[in-house]
């Protein structure tokens, strides 16, 4: 049974390879430019999974991660962050801000599918 997954990242290119991975692992897939485009998207509706660069304009992935654990409705769903930040440091603040999961990019394709089943089984 496939997932419903927002990605939110300012690169088109990444949000296109995670779009098509996630979509061949049979997922559904919406995307988001950046932090406040993808408060919009996700509005009040319920989602398996959310994934989010750290690093965009607008609204960065922290800032995301805060707005959405704030709200009731996504308080308790899987953030995954994607991002090219491998800092100890950074990946404290993002877990602090209330992140379940974290992988750097570039990623291998199937490791994402594979978090993806670990984060929403």
């Amino acid at each position: 049974m496939g997932k419903q997954i927002v990605a939110v990242d300012d690169s088109k290119t990444i949000r296109d390879v995670v779009a098509f991975t996630l979509r061949s692992a049979g997922h559904e897939v919406r995307e988001a430019e950046d932090g406040q485009h993808g408060l919009t998207v996700l509005g009040s509706t319920r989602v398996d999974l959310i994934i989010t660069d750290l690093n965009m304009p607008k609204m960065d992935g922290i800032a995301l991660i805060k707005a959405l654990r704030s709200h009731p409705v996504h308080r308790t769903t899987p953030i995954l962050i994607l991002t090219t930040e491998s800092d100890a440091a950074k990946k404290a603040e993002g877990k602090a801000a209330g992140a379940t999961g974290w992988l750097v990019k570039p990623f291998v394709p199937e490791r994402l599918v594979e978090l993806v089943s670990k984060l929403c089984p």
